[in-house]
């Protein structure tokens, strides 16, 4: 049971009123928790190849390179500090406490030393002075003072670069707005002494913080977290990127505060058009079009849409190729963000867990791996044929339940040919918000694997609703007859389920709506 403190806010009179309100973490939550990461480095990967050139002409795609060069889905230091600070956070330590501050500056100092691909001016001045000054005290202070050192010789400070990594850390207190706050500060000031910096970051972190609580952007809530001088011109920021929300307006992005202008700009102008993955790709599309730091402000943006939406939102070509410093994928960001909301990673529970507990239900130990009726180098199967892989000669698996970190990658099968699709098999349209989206991408995905040659596994725990159901919609997209599609997938799983809210929206017969909140 979480005590989820929630805030309502009257801006202009500056009262606030707190009531505390006991809940659980729901599935739309843990969604949007999921998604907080992943969405970061899903942008930042989108906007590597145009930082600092000149924009693309039409969606931005991840084809690497950049000033790194990077890899085609490779992200870059936004996210690998991110990862720095998720996998302290993880651990279940206060990021607000002086020895997790001493955790992540120990962090930020083995990143630099042993997996930077590129580093920003600020920080890069204020880590080398770090480890070449004489030492003494906490590396956090060390490395903090280092920061006001640096802002109180020259008067700047206030770069993106603390901004860019603190979406995570709105999952570190997801019951305290205020140690919310404490924390954002506390990790700018590592690095960025300037408040600005650390103010741009406390509002970011309460963004994503509300958003995976709610499913909705309360922009002028924050502000009320910010020292009373500097509400104002907050204000006034926070105004003009919200009545325009046009990012371009904010191209000239390496100042944090043009940064969150930008990026906050194409958040809610995709969300005014879009819902779900539509206003994730709007967005996204948006904040690399601004121009100039395209992959910091992509990043920044993208923290917050997969707050929004959920890693339910976030595409699957995405995530089959994201991936970068320490050698970690899109699965690893899910864990490490969970892991964070939940003050901690319990490996008896998903994410953690090396095998999710199904021996128990059904037929999830019951072979099965039969070919679909319209592909036969399609399979659909259950947990049990997961364990099976080499001996079906399958290179390529789309999974649609949860699964333990030894299960994927599956046996023979390479991390990006194994998907993992965010569906639940329930009746509950709120626990699959964009289930017709999520139907099709698993659809998508099979069809991308096959046009590479790939024999394909798609299976659930049981092949009994999920697995055939996007069966049924692979089906369909490929101009089976749905009545066909529906007789044929019965006639060769004759123990599915054949009916129900996701078999329906498979088919194309009912399209379900779900509303928001948590």
């Amino acid at each position: 049971m979480l005590t989820i403190v929630m805030v309502e806010h009257i801006l202009s009179l500056g009262q606030f009123i707190t009531t505390e309100v006991a809940m659980e973490l729901t599935t739309r939550q843990t969604d949007r928790t999921a998604g907080v990461l992943l969405g970061q480095a899903c942008g930042d990967a989108l906007g590597v190849p145009y930082e600092f050139s000149a924009p693309p002409v039409s969606d931005p795609e991840m084809r690497g390179g950049g000033l790194g060069p990077y890899a085609p889905g490779e992200w870059s230091d936004d996210t690998q500090m991110a990862v720095c600070i998720a996998r302290v956070a993880a651990t279940g330590a206060d990021l607000g406490a002086p020895d997790a501050l001493d955790q992540v500056a120990a962090a930020f100092l083995d990143w630099f030393d042993g997996g930077a691909t590129d580093v920003g001016t600020q920080t890069r001045h204020v880590i080398t002075t770090t480890l070449g000054g004489p030492g003494g005290g906490p590396l956090h202070a060390v490395m903090t003072d280092s920061a006001s050192e640096l802002y109180e010789r020259t008067g700047r400070a206030a770069g993106n670069g603390a901004l860019m990594r603190t979406a995570i850390v709105g999952l570190s207190a997801l019951t305290n707005r205020d140690a919310t706050a404490h924390n954002a500060r506390a990790i700018a000031e590592l690095t960025h002494a300037d408040p600005l910096a650390g103010d741009s970051c406390v509002i970011w972190s309460e963004l994503v913080r509300r958003a995976v609580l709610t499913g909705e952007i309360d922009a002028w809530g924050t502000l009320s977290l910010l020292p009373t001088e500097r509400r104002g011109q907050w204000a006034q920021w926070v105004r003009d990127a919200i009545d325009d929300p046009e990012p371009k307006r904010h191209s000239h992005n390496g100042f944090t505060v043009v940064a969150l202008q930008a990026a906050l700009a194409a958040v809610v102008r995709a969300n005014r058009s879009y819902d779900g993955p539509r206003a994730v790709r709007a967005g996204l599309n948006g904040a690399v079009l601004a121009g100039d730091d395209t992959d910091t402000v992509a990043a920044i943006a993208g923290g917050l849409l997969g707050a929004l939406h959920g890693a339910s939102s976030v595409p699957a070509e995405w995530r089959r190729i994201v991936h970068g410093w320490p050698g970690i994928r899109a699965r690893d960001l899910v864990r490490l963000a969970v892991g964070t909301a939940r003050g901690g990673l319990d490996d008896r529970r998903w994410p953690a867990t090396g095998r999710m507990p199904y021996a128990g239900q059904g037929d999830a130990q019951r072979a099965l791996a039969v070919p679909h009726p319209h592909d036969r180098e399609v399979l659909i199967g259950t947990m049990a044929d997961l364990a099976r892989t080499r001996e079906l000669g399958v290179d390529a698996v789309v999974s649609l339940c949860r699964l333990g970190t030894d299960d994927a990658p599956a046996a023979g099968v390479r991390p990006g040919d194994h998907v993992e699709m965010w569906l639940l098999d329930s009746e509950r349209p709120e626990d699959n918000p964009h289930l017709d989206a999520v139907l099709d991408d698993a659809a998508a995905t099979i069809e991308s694997f096959r046009s590479e040659g790939k024999r394909v596994l798609v299976h659930c725990v049981a092949a009994q609703q999920r697995a055939p159901s996007v069966a049924a919609r692979y089906a369909v997209r490929r101009g089976i007859p749905r009545h066909v599609a529906e007789a044929d997938l019965k006639r060769a799983l004759p123990r599915i389920r054949g009916a129900g809210l996701l078999w329906r929206t498979a088919l194309g017969t009912e399209v379900p709506t779900a509303t928001k909140g948590p």
